[in-house]
């Protein structure tokens, strides 16, 4: 009943996002080109939102240059999300390995039925089988609680009002052939899209269900213990190589299991945590240790 109810609240969630962001669209292009705008903003909202249900799966794969593997490629990760699967009832999802050497991992896809789980070449280095094991869990949490559609949609949402601010001097209300022209479009874009590219992840993304999908894997595990020491490994091989790329790269940091590009000092400027879709590290491994029934010492402190 429980997974139910959060299926149910990312589809609502889904749902919001697409409306408002809808309305956002249609608003801007009436305002900046009248009913010619309000078309092409139209035509524009219906080819984003399709491919954003249908296809988002495939642009994160392919910003991470991952390659679908079977058995015979990777024999331990295939039988480990084969088992997984099992245990949970659920179809098998499609695995992929991205020759990244930043430790992560991510699912996409819209359901379980059309689901992907991919691992990088840097986290099958340094995971443990058991470590291995909780990771994957985690991303299939996030396939059946129908995270990853929430995120798979903010993220080509995002995507597309960044996209759209190098097409503002397309508008008729705005290629009057001047300068003050186009750098009215330039400051459209910088000002106000980019920042709200990241709110709108960020607003759809919420930081809870990583906790969420954490708990989710340590009970269909059993194990938290191993989820945290992986994510312990994980993030300390973030700080070390953080995911570096193109711009394609960015909208898909809230799908990984740690944010794969602020570490170190980064992590507490303003900027991050506006663009922040992950809870911090410690606190999602001290969560795990409780659930593994490991006292934390401050709480014991602060109780005496």
């Amino acid at each position: 009943m429980r997974r139910t109810g959060h299926v149910r609240s990312a589809r609502v969630k889904t749902a919001v996002l697409i409306s408002v962001f809808g309305i956002f669209v249609l608003g801007v292009g009436e305002m900046l080109a009248g009913r010619e705008g309000v078309v092409l903003a139209a035509v524009v909202l219906l080819v984003v939102l399709g491919y954003a249900y249908y296809s988002a799966d495939t642009l994160a794969l392919r910003a991470m240059n991952a390659q679908p593997i079977g058995e015979a490629g990777a024999p331990v990760l295939y039988r480990i999300v084969r088992e997984l699967s099992y245990e949970a009832r659920r179809p098998m999802p499609r695995i992929y390995v991205s020759p990244t050497e930043s430790p992560n991992a991510f699912a996409a896809g819209r359901d379980p039925r059309n689901a992907s789980v991919c691992c990088t070449v840097g986290l099958l280095r340094i995971l443990d089988e058991h470590e291995l094991r909780a990771v994957i869990a985690h991303e299939l949490a996030h396939v059946y609680n129908r995270d990853v559609l929430v995120s798979s949609v903010a993220g080509a949402l995002a995507g597309a009002v960044m996209w759209s601010a190098s097409l503002l001097w397309l508008l008729p209300g705005i290629d009057g052939g001047g300068d003050d022209d186009e750098g009215w479009a330039d400051l459209i874009g910088a000002v106000l899209l980019g920042p709200l590219a990241a709110v709108l992840v960020r607003s759809a993304v919420s930081r809870s269900r990583e906790y969420h999908a954490d708990a989710c894997a340590a009970r269909l595990t059993g194990d938290p213990l191993s989820l945290a020491t992986a994510l312990r490994k994980i993030d300390a091989g973030v700080r070390r190589n953080p995911l570096r790329g193109g711009p394609g790269l960015a909208g898909i940091g809230h799908l990984m299991i740690v944010n794969p590009f602020l570490c170190g000092e980064e992590r507490g400027s303003w900027v991050s945590q506006l663009c922040s879709t992950h809870p911090l590290v410690p606190e999602r491994i001290a969560r795990l240790e409780r659930l593994a029934g490991i006292k934390d010492p401050a709480a014991d402190r602060a109780g005496e």
